[in-house]
């Protein structure tokens, strides 16, 4: 099996990274491939314009889901969108791992999808949902919080998790058609001792093998 790690963190030495480094290390480690796209290690834009595409559908107006549509037919996407789309069709499992900011994934991680996967490439009219262009793709969020367990609980500051993260999973990733697993959280991991993080890691590295059975 092969996997991609989409990760979206600016420090290589955060907990993230640590949960990037163990995925990487559990994939190989059992024999499979994984590729990583460290959006903010490589410079990925988050923002969209006229730079997609080496194509132009209407030079009058600009109107993104109609350029992207133009440039999947005309094989003109920008060569940083190539590189993401490539890696994003030849993985079975695809993994997002970032931190919680605002209630979301950071900016980077979000301009990849509106940038990458792209109306033409990821979902086309009649095709999203249970009639998505990747049925056989699978998708597994980790995320750290700053937040600790009771602050996510029901009735708590926070709420639970799962609400805050539906969006992600529901219309974006199951939006293409993907299966999403179960989260992974790491709760309060800027606070949490050193036996808790390798406490994390252990349970990532056992939810990153089951996905790739």
């Amino acid at each position: 099996m092969h996997a991609l790690v989409v990760y979206a963190h600016p420090e290589p030495t955060s907990f993230c990274g640590a949960l990037k480094d163990a995925a990487v290390d559990e994939a190989r480690r059992l024999g499979h491939s994984i590729a990583v796209s460290d959006l903010n290690a490589e410079g990925f834009d988050p923002v969209a314009g006229r730079h997609d595409f080496s194509t132009v559908a209407d030079p009058d107006r600009f109107h993104y889901q109609t350029e992207q549509l133009h440039a999947a037919a005309h094989d003109g996407f920008s060569p940083q969108l190539k590189r993401e789309q490539e890696r994003f069709a030849a993985a079975d499992l695809v993994i997002l791992i970032f931190p919680l900011w605002w209630g979301g994934p950071p900016a980077i991680l979000k301009g990849w999808f509106d940038r990458a996967m792209a109306a033409g490439f990821a979902y086309v009219d009649g095709a999203r949902f249970d009639k998505g262009l990747f049925p056989a793709k699978r998708g597994l969020i980790a995320v750290t919080t700053g937040g600790t367990p009771q602050r996510f609980s029901e009735g708590d500051a926070y709420g639970p998790i799962g609400p805050i993260l539906a969006p992600l999973r529901r219309l974006s990733l199951e939006y293409m058609g993907m299966t999403t697993l179960e989260p992974f959280v790491a709760y309060a991991a800027p606070r949490v001792d050193d036996a808790q993080r390798k406490a994390y890691l252990a349970q990532w590295r056992g939810r990153v093998a089951a996905a790739l059975a």
